[in-house]
């Protein structure tokens, strides 16, 4: 009698931890107003909602593009472009684990940050 009440303690710990471990992967316990940067082995920027699970997903997508500063060509300046307004207009991207250099969590003091906090008012 005392062996099953032990496997069922167990099983409801493991239970619990496997559901943790989805909502993390899943994204539930992440802020919806969290916007991630994505690097590409193509040297595309992307900035945008990103999901992790099943797959790697950018929602509310934004490319990064350098230019030259016009002023001082020894300077980069960049632009924020919304990947709603492009002429292929996904409503998503849907990328490919290899050609992922890095991703990670945009910083909101971070200067594309305050860029999207203006564009977005």
């Amino acid at each position: 009698m005392m062996n099953q009440n032990k496997w069922k303690v167990i099983s409801l710990v493991v239970i619990v931890i496997l559901l943790v471990v989805i909502g993390y992967f899943t994204g539930v316990f992440k802020k919806s107003n969290d916007y991630s940067i994505v690097y590409l082995s193509t040297g595309e920027v992307y900035v945008g909602k990103l999901k992790t699970f099943p797959d790697l997903r950018l929602t509310n997508a934004y490319v990064l593009q350098l230019s030259k500063d016009e002023k001082d060509p020894t300077k980069n300046t960049f632009q924020i472009n919304p990947i709603k307004d492009a002429v292929w207009a996904p409503e998503s991207l849907h990328l490919i684990k290899d050609n992922v250099v890095f991703y990670g969590p945009l910083s909101p003091e971070s200067q594309i940050a305050k860029t999207l906090a203006e564009q977005i008012k």
